[in-house]
């Protein structure tokens, strides 16, 4: 090493500040110690409201009463964590499995800290299991570290024979070694950890591995860059956690350096792994400020978009702001699934052409969706425009939620528009990224509902829920009260512990707006139009937009209530004229719903049924005992130029009742 480490002590610069920091240090850009530059808007910490919902309240019980340990136990089936053991010592035999394996286990970590700082402590005995799945975990992670900090289970295990596609020696296939991946994933899961417990022992791991990293990547030093981003999130996270500065700068230098001539090696061309030596595959074509386009694999890029959009905060670089304005735009008018999925192609898991979204060949990768909601909420914390919490919505109720079932052991890997009836979902994958990601994202949602700036309190998604908020000196608390998005009767009432003079900026949604997405990318057509209406103590007040917001300034006193009302009536969306797939059919929305057509609901079949032109929808409140209650649509198709019902389900519920066909798009008679 350079001797760039620092002690224990230094590491840690505001080691008194440890109570703030555990409330504060986590979720996206949250701050846990004084930066000069950060985000103009900050979330309300999801540690600090609390759901109360049946909608995404049962979703977060599931994850914690049945996912975490579904996927701890998965990840000791798939011998992910054994060969961390053997990496350590622990137990013996060849490494098996993927090269970034390690990255499941920390997925895991974090999502199991995350609940570990949310779930009701009521729940003693499963909070007590988690903290003890987390705690072997962390003992085995500490024994497989490298003296110097390194750790990578896939060259520990046997140096002299490491996992395909590792690389003969440290670092020298980064394109590809997924190295700095893992190490990415473990800050994350190391901050998340000293957030839910205010214990050093992840953190000293991950301090330990990221002050190795810094020692050997650097100018002057080696000058490279992974092939698939994940090490810049992380360090910004160790960063906030540490104050340490040379996180934050070691995370620019490997934006920076792509784009530029690296020292890693290439694959050679008859490896299996020669796809990773494509630059534009891994964002790699231009230096990161001259980008305008979304290339390559679709997660890779979601999480360096995301990654550049904190540097731009947290660094005022604004080339960093405007690529990524630039490449949101392309990505928003041109490369966006209805669903909110990117991603369109199986070949390298990849963005295809302008306009090219294929429904049943879609990739649309739940961590794709996981990364697109990343990057959108970024967005709108440093811009305050609505339209990114739009796309961030879409993306939530549909592309994400899908990749996880209700029962929370089953997952999509890709998430298509249309299935000719094959397509299951599985309990784990080979390469098993996207249900850590599931694990890790679901019990941090509460922190996607507020964020504030000054005296302006953001009110962004809809969901029953409690939160205390400080605002100009004085608390607030906050009582939302939401059938969202079943309904969408929307009540908020403000309790300040004085009356206090702010800002409310209540999202009036893109859909509410007569804008399915922010572009032309699709538009509504025909049938009733959604209505908005905004109410303060029972009276009705006008709109006063901003940026999609409708703002109400006033004293508030203890229990006004905010009532936001929208109609919800069942929409037909058109997609743009060069989506060829999309030509001659629509596609059924309800609020921020899509919806589907599932062969189980409807004989058995759906790839030949047919819209007649005046096809009327009506919609009513349906249960069944595989997907719960729910909001089914129903209208009249053709088959065979007969009338037969049909029935459409949510999108994020379809293939919970055995493999069958599925179509998103429509068919129209002519």
């Amino acid at each position: 090493m350079s001797g760039r480490s620092s002690e224990p002590g230094r590491r840690l610069k505001a080691r008194r500040t440890v109570s703030a920091v555990v409330v504060l240090c986590l979720l996206l850009p949250a701050i846990a110690l004084p930066q000069e530059k950060d985000y103009p808007i900050k979330p309300v910490p999801f540690t600090e409201v609390k759901l109360d919902d049946a909608f995404w309240r049962s979703r977060i019980d599931t994850n914690c009463i049945v996912t975490i340990p579904f996927a701890f136990t998965m990840l000791e089936k798939t011998g992910r964590v054994e060969n961390l053991r053997k990496a350590a010592g622990l137990a013996e035999g060849p490494y098996e499995g993927r090269r970034f394996n390690d990255s499941d286990v920390f997925k895991v970590l974090e999502g199991a800290a995350y609940t570990l700082s949310v779930y009701p402590h009521s729940q003693k005995e499963k909070l007590l299991e988690i903290k003890k799945l987390v705690d072997d975990a962390i003992a085995v992670i500490a024994a497989a570290q490298e003296e110097d900090g390194y750790i990578y289970a896939a060259r520990t295990t046997d140096p002299a024979n490491p996992a395909a596609g590792a690389g003969k020696e440290r670092w020298i296939n980064l394109q590809g070694s997924h190295e700095l991946y893992n190490m990415g994933h473990l800050f994350e899961a190391a901050a998340a950890h000293y957030q839910a417990t205010g214990t050093r022992t992840l953190l000293d791991i991950a301090v330990k591995c990221a002050d190795l990293v810094d020692s050997v990547f650097g100018p002057g030093r080696r000058e490279d860059a992974p092939g698939h981003q994940e090490i810049e999130l992380g360090l910004v996270k160790l960063y906030r956690v540490t104050g340490e500065k040379r996180y934050l700068e070691l995370a620019k230098f490997f934006l920076d350096q792509r784009g530029r001539p690296h020292a890693s090696e290439p694959y050679p061309e008859d490896s299996p792994f020669a796809i990773y030596n494509g630059r534009e595959y891994r964002q790699d074509h231009k230096p990161v400020v001259e980008q305008e386009e979304a290339f390559g694999h679709a997660v890779r890029a979601a999480y360096m978009y995301a990654a550049m959009a904190d540097i731009a905060a947290l660094t005022g670089d604004e080339g960093y702001l405007r690529a990524i304005e630039r490449i949101w735009n392309n990505v928003v008018w041109r490369k966006l699934y209805l669903t909110g999925g990117i991603g369109a192609r199986h070949t390298s898991e990849a963005f295809g052409d302008d306009y090219e979204l294929p429904n049943r060949a879609a990739y649309t990768e739940t961590c794709a969706a996981v990364g697109n909601v990343f990057w959108n909420h970024r967005m709108f914390l440093m811009t305050g425009e609505s339209k990114y919490i739009d796309v961030l919505e879409r993306t939530l109720y549909n592309g994400l939620l899908s990749g996880v079932s209700r029962s929370g052991n089953r997952f999509f890997y890709q998430n298509p528009l249309e299935s000719t009836g094959g397509y299951e979902r599985s309990e784990w994958f080979e390469v098993s990224c996207c249900p850590g990601n599931i694990v890790r994202f679901l019990p941090a949602i509460p922190g996607y509902v507020f964020a504030a700036r000054g005296d302006r309190l953001y009110a962004n998604l809809f969901t029953s829920c409690r939160a205390v908020i400080e605002i100009e000196g004085s608390k607030i608390e906050i009582v939302q009260e939401s059938s969202y998005p079943q309904a969408a009767v929307n009540r908020i009432t403000v309790i300040p512990e004085k009356e206090t003079e702010f800002e409310l900026a209540v999202r009036i949604p893109g859909w509410a707006r007569e804008e399915p997405v922010p572009s032309d990318l699709y538009r509504y057509v025909g049938g009733e139009k959604n209505e908005v209406e905004l109410s303060v103590n029972g009276r009705y007040i006008p709109l006063n937009m901003d940026k999609g917001y409708a703002l109400i300034r006033r004293a508030w006193k203890k229990g006004d209530v905010v009532e936001l009302r929208l109609t919800m009536p069942v929409r037909l969306v058109v997609a743009h004229d060069k989506i060829e797939d999309d030509r001659g059919k629509i596609a059924i929305e309800r609020g921020p719903i899509v919806y589907c057509a599932e062969a189980v609901d409807n004989g058995g079949s759906v790839l030949d049924l047919v819209l007649p032109a005046d096809a009327v929808f009506s919609f009513k409140q349906d249960h069944s005992k595989e997907i719960g209650s729910f909001i089914l649509i129903e209208s009249t198709a053709l088959r065979d130029g007969k009338p037969v019902p049909l029935k459409l389900i949510p999108y994020y519920l379809w293939a919970h009742r055995g493999a069958g066909e599925m179509a998103v798009w429509i068919p129209v008679a002519k």
